[in-house]
């Protein structure tokens, strides 16, 4: 390894030759403000098109500032990064782009979480001295995102988490000067693009140009109604990271003060997805063991590898990207709309109610949850099976608004029926979760001998394509796991071009999983806090008494008293659905 020394406002430097200047004042504690710079280490994200030029430096020898993410370290470099030319600089660009911002912080949805907002704050820019022209795009509200591309300031962090991270490829800058923006093929809506409504463009822009659609007033309305019965549900990954939104450390488990502070917002009934997560087991890992059994009894034609299919933005990638391919992915539908479905059945019918008088609330990671809900499939003579869904960002602000003071809360459960769940069910909040819980129920039906050993560390861990072989009893099961769908687009190809040796196969869109979901509190690019969420998801399974799916009493009792058995008659019907074909719309 090659080094390099240099000095950083008066302090020595050693860094390995190709560093940038941004990089290497961050090893000695030295913050250089950025707008356009992004870098996720385990995620191969790195955004720098230099184009903002707030992190011009003075560099000793050289007659103009230099930009810090762009420009590498040289031998015997002598840097300045905050002398009273670069703050001139510095203030000088923030109020050139302020002058061609809307001045609407108080009613923005990224008020006091806008990069933009907070530089301008430590920059003390109380004036703008530059008036002219603004700028003004199409606006687009999609069922989950919405873009106000006026208050796009054209750092294309988005783009990048669209093209080279998600290679969904919806967003691009268009035209050119003043007239610049980050925008869809043609500027046609969302909707009507390949969008996966993943989010992780909501999650890495800077201001509020991408937002997601907010539901809160939805929410309240049906609180308010008194003729409505409103129940909740929460995603595993929520309590991982809701603790955040009110100052807690990353990774904050906070299961029972969120449970606690849903019945204080006034929901009649407060339950947990992971509920449906172990119900999703049952049928997934049947649909799995079905048609792996039907492949060893030699039917050529039997469909492998199995994908997962709880995650709606993985969903819409392949219906869009490889329409083909539709028959592979299990009929499962996510443990969200599973959930919402025997929500609208079974327990309506404990409540002697309709389902049109009960209202399915959800609490996700993820903002495309908001779309899947929206899915016609979904809906029963008009009726959705969820009416609601909601980010962990939206009920973090709900409880802000409702003056509960989350911390001082106490440990409360949830309800029962739909409220009791096992260590499986929790770890599908990341990535490997799913079919690490499959496989702690799918190896005890197949082999019939009970699992000693539940916790699969081989299935664990953050690169984004990872695989292992699981031994059950003699016969080896080969599973792959991506996350993040340009990962994910490298295994498609694989099973496309006739490559995958994979039986099964898990999907998750967001990187991470379902803790780094769009509509988590934002982490600005910190895997470190990604790490954390993940350390608290397997620490509430470790903590639970009940570790697969299987022997959740409530399930046991479900099937027994409803459904009949795991992919029979009546849970096909409730609990399973089929996928499109969407190719075609984009091409037109």
């Amino acid at each position: 390894m090659e080094i390099v020394k240099l000095t950083i406002d008066n302090k020595p430097v050693v860094v390995e030759k190709g560093t940038t200047i941004l990089e290497a004042a961050k090893t000695i504690g030295v913050n250089i403000p950025s707008l356009c710079y992004m870098k996720l280490e385990d995620m191969d994200f790195e955004n720098k098109p230099g184009g903002c030029r707030v992190c011009v430096v003075e560099v000793e020898g050289r007659r103009n500032l230099a930009p810090a993410c762009k420009s590498e370290v040289t031998e015997g470099m002598v840097v300045n990064t905050h002398s009273v030319r670069v703050v001139n600089a510095r203030r000088t660009v923030m109020e050139l782009i302020l002058s061609d911002h809307p001045a609407e912080c108080l009613t923005c949805a990224k008020s006091g979480k806008c990069d933009l907002q907070t530089l301008a704050q430590d920059l003390g820019i109380r004036e703008i001295r530059y008036e002219g022209e603004q700028s003004h795009y199409k606006g687009d509200e999609s069922p989950a995102i919405i873009r106000e591309m006026d208050k796009c300031i054209m750092c294309r962090r988005c783009e990048t988490a669209c093209n080279e991270v998600q290679t969904v490829g919806v967003l691009s800058g268009i035209n050119r000067g003043f007239e610049s923006v980050v925008a869809t093929a043609f500027e046609m809506d969302l909707d009507h693009s390949a969008c996966t409504y993943c989010g992780q463009c909501v999650a890495v822009c800077p201001t509020g140009a991408l937002t997601e659609r907010d539901s809160t007033n939805k929410v309240l309305d049906a609180l308010m109604d008194p003729s409505k019965t409103v129940v909740v549900q929460t995603a595993p990954a929520v309590r991982a990271a809701l603790g955040e939104e009110f100052g807690m450390e990353p990774g904050t488990l906070v299961t029972g003060k969120m449970a606690s502070s849903l019945r204080k917002l006034g929901f009649d009934y407060v339950f947990d997805t992971d509920f449906a997560a172990d119900l999703t087991i049952m049928e997934e890992g049947t649909e799995l063991l079905g048609r792996l059994n039907k492949f060893l009894k030699g039917d050529k034609d039997v469909k492998l590898p199995i994908l997962t299919s709880c995650c709606p933005a993985w969903v819409n990638f392949f219906e869009h990207n490889f329409p083909e391919m539709k028959e592979i992915p299990s009929t499962a539908k996510s443990p969200q709309q599973m959930f919402g479905a025997i929500a609208k059945t079974y327990f309506a019918d404990q409540l002697k109610k309709k389902r049109e008088d009960l209202v399915v609330v959800s609490v996700m990671p993820c903002l495309a949850k908001k779309y899947e809900v929206s899915r016609d499939e979904f809906k029963v003579n008009g009726d959705p099976d969820v009416n609601i869904s909601i980010s962990t960002r939206e009920l973090g602000q709900m409880i802000r608004n409702a003056n509960i003071d989350f911390a001082a809360l106490t440990d409360e459960d949830f309800d029962r029926p739909l409220g009791e769940s096992t260590g499986a069910s929790v770890i599908f909040g990341t990535t490997g979760g799913v079919i690490e819980a499959a496989v702690r129920t799918a190896y005890e039906i197949q082999t019939g001998q009970e699992l000693e050993k539940v916790d699969f560390h081989e299935l664990r861990g953050m690169e984004g394509i990872r695989e292992a072989t699981i031994d059950f009893a003699g016969l080896p099961i080969r599973i792959g796991i991506a996350h993040g769908l340009g990962n994910a687009r490298k295994l498609l190809e694989d099973i496309k071009a006739g490559k995958s040796e994979f039986h099964a196969i898990e999907i998750m869109a967001c990187p991470g999983g379902c803790i780094g979901g769009g509509g988590q509190p934002y982490h600005h690019g910190n895997v470190e806090i990604l790490k954390k969420r993940q350390q608290a998801i397997y620490a509430e399974d470790a903590g639970k008494t009940l570790r697969k799916s299987h022997d959740n009493p409530y399930i046991k009792k479900l099937y027994e008293e409803f459904l009949g058995e795991p992919c029979g008659h009546k849970s096909h019907d409730l609990l399973h659905t089929y996928y499109f074909d969407k190719k075609k719309k984009i091409e037109i």
